[in-house]
C-alpha cells in the first residue's frame, strides 16, 4: 500500500488491536479519548510495520521519509484525506509534532541497520522514541496532568519496551535483531556475535537480569507518578501497566534457557487489573 494510505480507519485499526491488552486499556477510555488513542495506534502501526517488513532499505526510507511529510502536512493544517481523524485527534488534545517525529526517528533506527547488542545509552534513546514519544501523546489524551505526564510517559514507555525486549527476544533473533544491551552481555561473559548465537548461550539468564532490574525501576517510578494523578486520568496506563508487569514477571519466571515458550498476557489477571481499578 502507499505511505499515506497505511493510517487506516479506526475500526479496522480496532480490529487489529483486538486481541491485544492495548485494545482493553483503550476500552475503558470515553469515547473521544479511545478514538483519538485508535489513531495513535494506527500510526504507530503503520510505521512499525514498514521499519519490520523486510523490503529494500532505500524503500523503507522513503516510506519513512513520506510519513514525516504526511505529519509534517497535519501539524500544518493541510492533513491528507485519510490523516483526517489523526488532524482531530491532535487538535482536540494537543498533541506535539516532535513526538510523532521522535516514533519515525525510531523507526529509522530499525532501518538504517539490524540493531544488534546496542549500548545502554543507543538502548535508551531507541527506547525512548519507540515507546516514551507513544506515551508522550498518549498521556495528553488520558488527561494526565501536564507536570506528571512526561514523567509518566518517560517511564511506563521504557518499562513495557525493556519488557517487550526481552519476551520477544527469538521473534527479534528472527529477523536479525538484538536489544539487549552491549555492557549487559559482556559483563555475562557472553561474546557479541549473531542474535541466535548470543541466545544460544548458557549464560543468557544473567545478560537479561539487568534489563528486568531495569524495567523493574521504571515500573515502580511509573507507578509512584500514577498514584499522585487524578485516578480518571490513569485509569488506561494502570491497566497496561499491570499487565506488561505480569509479562515480566511471567518472563522472568520463565528464564532464558531454551525452549522459550512466548509469554502471553494472563487474561485472569488483566480481568483482576479490571476489577482491581474498578474498571468494569
Amino acid at each position: 500500500m502507499s505511505l499515506s494510505t497505511a493510517a487506516t480507519d479506526t475500526p479496522s485499526v480496532a480490529a487489529r488491536a483486538s486481541g491485544s491488552s492495548f485494545y482493553a486499556a483503550m476500552r475503558v477510555l470515553p469515547r473521544a479519548q479511545r478514538m483519538a488513542m485508535f489513531e495513535i495506534y494506527s500510526f504507530c502501526r503503520a510505521v512499525d510495520d514498514i521499519a519490520d517488513d523486510g523490503g529494500p532499505v532505500n524503500h523503507r526510507n522513503v516510506a519513512l521519509a513520506r510519513w514525516r511529510s504526511d505529519i509534517d502536512a497535519v501539524f500544518a493544517g493541510a492533513a491528507p484525506p485519510q490523516l483526517q481523524g489523526l488532524a482531530e485527534a491532535a487538535r482536540a488534545f494537543d498533541l506535539q509534532r516532535n513526538d510523532f517525529i521522535a516514533v519515525i526517528d525510531g523507526m529509522e533506527m530499525d532501518v538504517v541497520a539490524d540493531i544488534q547488542a546496542p549500548d545502554w545509552q543507543t538502548l535508551d534513546l531507541y527506547c525512548d522514541r519507540v515507546a516514551s514519544a507513544v506515551g508522550r501523546l498518549s498521556v495528553r489524551v488520558f488527561g494526565v496532568p501536564r507536570d506528571k505526564g512526561p514523567d509518566l510517559a518517560h517511564h511506563l514507555g521504557r518499562a513495557l519496551q525493556l519488557t517487550n525486549i526481552l519476551r520477544d527476544l527469538d521473534e527479534d533473533a528472527a529477523i536479525k535483531r538484538l536489544y539487549l544491551p552491549r555492557e549487559a552481555l559482556t559483563a555475562a561473559g557472553i561474546a557479541i556475535q549473531t542474535p541466535q548465537g548470543v541466545l544460544a548461550d548458557p549464560a543468557l539468564g544473567h545478560a537479561c537480569a539487568p534489563v528486568i532490574e531495569r524495567a523493574e525501576a521504571h515500573f515502580v517510578e511509573a507507578r509512584r507518578i500514577m498514584a499522585a494523578c487524578p485516578r480518571s486520568s490513569v485509569r488506561a496506563p494502570r491497566l497496561m501497566g499491570e499487565a506488561y508487569y505480569g509479562i515480566l514477571q511471567r518472563v522472568r519466571a520463565r528464564g532464558f534457557g531454551p525452549p522459550r515458550v512466548r509469554v502471553k498476557v494472563s487474561r485472569v489477571k488483566l480481568l483482576f487489573a479490571l476489577l482491581r481499578y474498578g474498571l468494569i
